[in-house]
């Protein structure tokens, strides 16, 4: 079901996305915190959507894209095992306040569609601050959150965002 529900989301984001000016494409990689930095050595991931000016200094948007923990492994005398990936497709609404040509900060919210088993997602919050290093790539610098049933995913990463005009 959850296969599905994805597959739904990327034809539709896909098809509303490729028609208009300004979609974003990116990845970005970074630590877990916290809960999850016993399980996960590292996290990367992409990012896909698209953000319209409101204003000189506002810009609303979408997002979605695939997030990917990276578990440790374990090779002990007596305790051997290996951790699943953790995995996650968020849905979003963005917003960014530019505070210059060139420097921006805002957020991501809205619902992290868990991927690998016995996940169900959460709530997804992804705040970050960026500099634009050209007239289409911006570098950013982001903490993820996504509220699971009984756990917190936390992360710090470092991103690259390339903007396409059609």
């Amino acid at each position: 079901m959850k296969t599905k529900i994805v597959t739904i989301v990327f034809i539709l984001l896909g098809m509303g996305l490729f028609a208009q000016k300004g979609m974003k494409l990116g990845i970005h990689g970074g630590l877990p915190l916290e809960e999850f930095s016993e399980e996960l050595s590292i996290v990367a991931g992409l990012d896909l959507g698209y953000r319209w000016g409101v204003s000189e200094v506002v810009d609303l948007g979408i997002m979605t894209g695939f997030v990917n923990g990276f578990p440790e492994k374990y090779d002990r005398e007596l305790f051997s095992a290996d951790l699943p990936n953790i995995q996650f497709v968020p849905v979003a609404g963005s917003i960014r306040v530019w505070t210059s040509n060139s420097f921006s900060f805002g957020a991501d919210v809205g619902q992290a569609i868990g991927i690998n088993d016995q996940n169900d997602g959460g709530l997804y919050y992804r705040p970050a601050i960026g500099y634009l290093m050209g007239a289409q790539t911006e570098v950013n610098f982001s903490y993820t959150g996504i509220d699971l049933d009984d756990r917190t995913w936390s992360t710090l990463t470092l991103g690259v965002l390339y903007t396409f005009d059609f």
